[in-house]
């Protein structure tokens, strides 16, 4: 699962905190964590994630995910909440 994926999808969250929402309630289909951010931001995330069977796939830095989320700045962590049909 590429990054595009992220960047294609018709709804996605961006940040730690609408993402965890997300996974906790289920709606995430897959979870993108930047390698570069503190731990102790991400790892509620990753232990949802864990927890609900949503897979992670960690990007490099946050500023890339950022871009990829289509904003300016960094960010620790996004999800795919609806595909594109």
């Amino acid at each position: 699962m590429s990054i595009a994926r992220l960047k294609k999808a018709k709804k996605k969250t961006v940040g730690t905190k609408q993402t965890l929402k997300a996974v906790q309630q289920g709606m995430a289909k897959v979870v993108y964590i930047a390698q570069d951010a503190q731990s102790h931001v991400i790892n509620p995330v990753i232990q949802a994630c864990s927890l609900k069977n949503i897979p992670v796939i960690k990007v490099n830095e946050m500023l890339e995910l950022g871009k990829n989320c289509g904003i300016e700045v960094g960010c620790a962590a996004a999800s795919v909440v609806e595909e594109e049909i």
